[in-house]
This record gives C-alpha cells, structure tokens and sequence, in this order.
C-alpha cells in the first residue's frame, strides 16, 4: 500500500520541520510538501496533489479558516486535520472549521515542554488520526429513509422512551450540530451527550449547539435535575452520569479512569442510562474511530433499549457505529440527514413509534 501523502501548512519553521520529522518516520506516511501560509499551501495542494493537508489556524497572509473555505470550494473531499491552539480562541475557530468541512483536529499543547510535548502529541494522536481517515470520503448517496434492523428478538411495543444519549467522537461535531438543530422545541424527553473532546472545546461545542437549537443547551454540571427539553455535553476530562434520587434524576461527572482511552467515554454514560431508566433509553452512537460505545449499547440493549446508529456512508468515520451494528445491536441504522426524525418518532408519549 502507497504511504499516505501528507501536506504539512504551519507559519512556524520549527513546527513544520519537527512535524515533518515525526511523520516522515513513520513507514505508512509521507510528507510530500510543507507551506507557510494558507496561499502558499494551495498552490502546494495543486503541484502535489497530496492525500491529506494538515492545517495550522493562525497564520498571516491567509489564515487557516480562509484556506479550508477555499479548499472546500476546489476540492470538497480533501481531508483536512486542523492544528490548534487549546485556547478560547482556538477552540473557538476549532469547531468552526470543523463546521467548514475539516476532518478532524489536533491541539498544540501550551505546557512548558516546548516542542518535544508538542513531538508527543503529534506521535500519540495526530498518526492515529491521519491513519483512520483512511482517505475514504463519505458518500454523497444518502438513502432518503431510515434503514430499519431488528437483529435480536424486541417487544412488540417498546417501551417509551424517557431520555436520549449521544455518543460521538472523530466527525462528531458536525454530525451533532445536524441532528440537535432539528430537534424541536417540545421534545419531551432529555439529552445527553458525549463528545470527545478536550476541556474547553466541549463548553463552545455546548454554546454552538445552542446557538442551533430551540432546545436548552449547556456544558454538564454536577448535581443538576434532568428535565424534558435539556441537553447537556459531557464537559471534557470528565465522565457524564445519570442517577436517581428522591426528586429525580439528576446528573454526575467525575474524573474516574478513562475507558477506552477516553475521558468522557460514551461507554460509561450509555450503562448509567440503562441502570436508571432501565427500557426507556434510546441510545444513538455517532460518527468516530474506535468502538467507544459498543459495551454501553449492550447494556442498552439488555435492558430493553433501543439503540441507533450513523449509517458508515454519512460518517467522517464508522468505528463506533460499525462496531455497534456489526455486534447486531442496532435498531436502526440511519444517515445522518435522517438521525433527528428517526428520533423523534420513537420518543412518543404514548409508548408507540408513529
């Protein structure tokens, strides 16, 4: 198999050369040009036609938002890693360009370590990352209607549906952005969710999500009271956790091991949800790499469930779905522009699917 030809666009030397260094290293990568700046980088993407273009946000002459904007234009399957800043301000143009069609993103770490921290991050995540892209485009053929399973004997009559949870990951914030903004205003149920992502970026993801729904949206505090018509995003280094007490249910974060490799995890709310509300959890498991998810949607299905899941054609990348549908546990699997009505039509009040 041919190495994965990487563009690397970064206004500082260093970072490009280091970059450059760490992903020349690895036998499956190739580093076929490095750019400065934004316009330099698209007439490097024309002369080298590369398989993927990672993409620092701040740079002079042309930015990194302006870039992708007309990257998207020339070349809308391109994909396009973001390198960011853990900042307000990065995580804020973060989510935006992930909005514009970026694939994905890596933060730049700010610790006093300089840029053998920034080696490490580059080494631990942004390989994995640029590997799973797997350079596969999704699908512009979307099936108009949802695509029903039942791979395991269900009642005849679910049971109602008392809360929805969320798990996404690589792909995820767009995907969310889809299905919350078409949710309605009277859902009589609540949400929560989990996306993976580091401190900060999950509370401008929750005001993002805001910002397109007619739903309350908010960044997950401890002790809250779950209420139909809420949606709360795990905050990131935490766990989100439902449970019930004599007024409610209400919800729990806590920094306990990561599971699968990730702190929130989606495994981990998904098993709180079946514990409290037993039958009446409508699990969705999103776009994103791994199978963070898969052991929550078991425990879902066991308690009498329902589960749905990202078709692998919309998703940015189908491991967590895949790896549920694969199991035989999904209800459903849907495409993205379908998810929000597939969703409503199970959270009926009347314990029936219209």
């Amino acid at each position: 198999m041919n190495p994965i030809r990487v563009l690397v666009v970064d206004d500082a030397a260093v970072v490009r050369r280091q970059v450059s260094l760490l992903l020349g290293a690895d036998p499956g990568l190739e580093v076929v040009a490095t750019a400065p700046n934004g316009r330099i980088a698209l007439a490097k993407v024309e002369q080298f036609q590369p398989d993927v273009v990672l993409l620092d946000l701040e740079m002079p002459e042309l930015d990194g938002l302006a870039t992708l904007k007309l990257l998207r234009q020339r070349d809308p399957d391109l994909p396009v890693v973001m390198f960011s800043a853990l900042t307000e301000r990065g995580g804020m143009l973060t989510l935006e360009a992930l909005a514009l069609g970026a694939r994905d993103y890596v933060t730049k770490p700010t610790s006093a370590g300089g840029m053998n921290v920034t080696v490490e991050a580059v080494r631990d995540e942004l390989v994995r990352k640029l590997k799973a892209l797997n350079l596969r485009p999704p699908s512009a053929t979307m099936v108009p209607f949802p695509v029903t399973r039942a791979p395991q004997p269900r009642p005849q009559v679910p049971a109602r549906v008392e809360a929805i949870v969320i798990g996404a990951s690589t792909g995820g914030p767009g995907a969310l952005v889809r299905v919350v903004s078409a949710l309605p205003a009277e859902l009589p149920v609540p949400v929560l969710i989990v996306q993976h992502m580091p401190p900060l970026f999950t509370r401008l993801l929750a005001e993002r999500l805001q910002g397109v729904s007619p739903l309350t949206v908010r960044e997950a505090v401890p002790g809250a009271s779950v209420q139909a018509g809420s949606v709360w995003v795990a905050p990131g280094d935490f766990h989100l956790a439902v449970c019930r007490d004599a007024t409610g249910v209400r919800l729990l974060t806590h920094q306990g091991p990561p599971e699968n490799a990730c702190r929130p995890a989606v495994d981990l709310l998904f098993r709180s949800a079946a514990e409290v509300y037993g039958a009446g959890v409508l699990a969705v498991v999103l776009t994103g790499m791994g199978q963070d998810g898969l052991r929550g949607c078991r425990k879902v299905s066991e308690a009498g469930g329902q589960v749905v899941v990202q078709d692998q054609a919309s998703c940015v990348i189908g491991g967590m779905p895949g790896a549920v549908e694969q199991a035989g546990l999904a209800d459903a699997v849907v495409p993205l522009d379908a998810l929000a009505l597939e969703l409503v039509r199970r959270v009926d009040p009347r314990g029936r699917r219209t």
